[in-house]
């Protein structure tokens, strides 16, 4: 059975897409947070050239009326509308093939080679076995992370 957070979080990416496309953008992910008193949504977008103030506060307008009209969350909520930002998630397949060379930052929902949380360069994205499976190095040494055991994985910003 999916929890109540992963479920409003899937209904919330399915109609956020379509107007965030309508607009030229991507989705790159959402947040669903249940704190104290309330909710606290958090889309993260982007578009070619980067992502603008006002496109963040006309996406933050036209979902704001979405939600409450589906009543997503159904209590009363706080919704974050950005761009992805340097330590932008990693969150769909595409985006791992994208950022394939670059440093990440990856926790795991449970432990592989006794380590449940990597720092390195992501090597590779590839379907194996009906698994899709991630490479990253860490001190010259390579690590298999499958994708179904990711927690939450981000760019790790390079200065």
């Amino acid at each position: 059975m999916i929890e109540p957070v992963q479920r409003y979080r899937e209904k919330i990416r399915q109609l956020a897409e379509p107007v965030l496309e309508a607009e030229g953008m991507e989705l790159i992910d959402v947040e669903c947070i249940k704190m104290k008193s309330r909710w606290l949504v958090r889309i993260f977008l982007d578009k070619e050239g980067g992502v603008t103030l006002d496109d963040c506060t006309e996406i933050s307008n036209q979902l704001g009326d979405l939600l409450d009209v589906h009543d997503l969350p159904p209590d009363p909520y706080t919704l974050e509308v950005s761009s992805p930002g340097l330590n932008r998630p990693l969150v769909r397949d595409r985006d791992f093939v994208k950022y394939t060379g670059c440093r990440v930052d990856i926790r795991l929902s449970e432990k592989i080679d006794g380590i449940g949380h990597f720092k390195g360069k992501l090597t590779g994205f590839f379907e194996e076995e009906g698994q899709r499976i991630l490479t990253v190095d860490v001190s010259g040494r390579t690590h298999r992370i499958p994708k179904d055991l990711i927690v939450k994985a981000r760019l790790e910003y390079e200065f």
